[in-house]
């Protein structure tokens, strides 16, 4: 088996992973430029951990300005074989108050600037995204927040949009009467790309606000978010440390096949292939390329 390498991506307001013993910090580089920061490593109860601040430290980066392929390929490269996703969101339900932790399962991507993927001309491949979250880490997440006594809900949809504009009132009415549960700027298309690299892939939705569409709150504003985002911060570090202490330390295979997401999605013949292509995607697809 596999040994299991937990990755942690830090949103807003998650610059650190305090608890790390042997602690390091690695400049990783990647075909696909520079991740949003160094990469943080260490153990926490002996299981390799490696934080990223997707926003780099001081909240450098933009939804818009993360280089989002840069740093799954390097998360890939630092042998990470499980990621969470820690987001700061916005929510849509009465019964997803700021302070709710949510485990969502699905995600709809309106985002419209971002390199999707890492597969292109001279080398095609079309991923499964049916169900975009490993379950077995959501079952995980479920059961250290249970032992950690922190309240999250299970399932429910993400919406991503570009931003970094707050939504419009038509917009929030629009995303509430479609159903979806939180609103947020940043995990698409982390998400396609985690399944692009054959990572188990978890969000923990993290919410702050109720956006702009409910009558008895104010719109939205970065001072009121600020406010909720050191709580929700604490909190996230809890579940990160329960996760990492209870997690077991082999990988286990994905039953939904998130690990083995290549295995048919590549449909370029090899000799059509883009040698260029083939020689930066040595990480992210190298356990199939290498074996045509």
């Amino acid at each position: 088996m596999t040994r299991c390498v937990l990755g942690i991506i830090g949103g807003s307001g998650i610059y650190d992973l305090p608890g790390l013993a042997n602690v390091r910090e690695e400049k990783v580089a990647t075909p696909w430029g520079e991740p949003s920061a160094p990469m943080l490593t260490g153990e926490i109860a002996g299981l390799p951990v490696v934080f990223l601040p997707r926003h780099d430290k001081g909240h450098r980066l933009s939804p818009s300005d993360i280089n989002y392929r840069a740093n799954i390929d390097a998360l890939k490269r630092m042998g990470v074989t499980d990621l969470i996703s820690l987001s700061a969101c916005g929510s849509f339900k009465q019964e997803l108050p700021p302070g709710t932790f949510v485990l969502v399962d699905q995600f709809v991507d309106r985002t419209y600037k971002r390199e999707s993927s890492f597969f292109g001309k001279g080398l095609v491949a079309h991923v499964s995204m049916a169900h975009p979250v490993a379950p077995r880490l959501r079952i995980h997440l479920a059961a250290a927040a249970a032992a950690e006594a922190i309240d999250v809900v299970r399932d429910g949809t993400y919406v991503c949009i570009e931003g970094p504009q707050f939504s419009t009132l038509a917009e929030s009415l629009t995303y509430k009467d479609m159903g979806y549960s939180v609103i947020g700027m940043t995990n698409m298309p982390e998400a396609k790309l985690a399944r692009e690299a054959e990572l188990c892939y978890a969000t923990v939705a993290m919410v702050t606000d109720f956006d702009c569409w409910h009558p008895d709150h104010d719109a939205v504003t970065v001072q009121d978010i600020i406010k909720v985002l050191s709580q929700n911060a604490d909190k996230a570090k809890r579940l990160v440390a329960r996760l990492a202490r209870e997690l077991p330390r082999e990988h286990e295979p994905c039953p939904i096949g998130s690990d083995r997401a290549l295995d048919t999605a590549i449909i370029t013949a090899p000799p059509a292939r883009d040698p260029e292509l083939v020689r930066k995607l040595d990480a992210v697809a190298g356990r199939v390329l290498h074996a045509a």
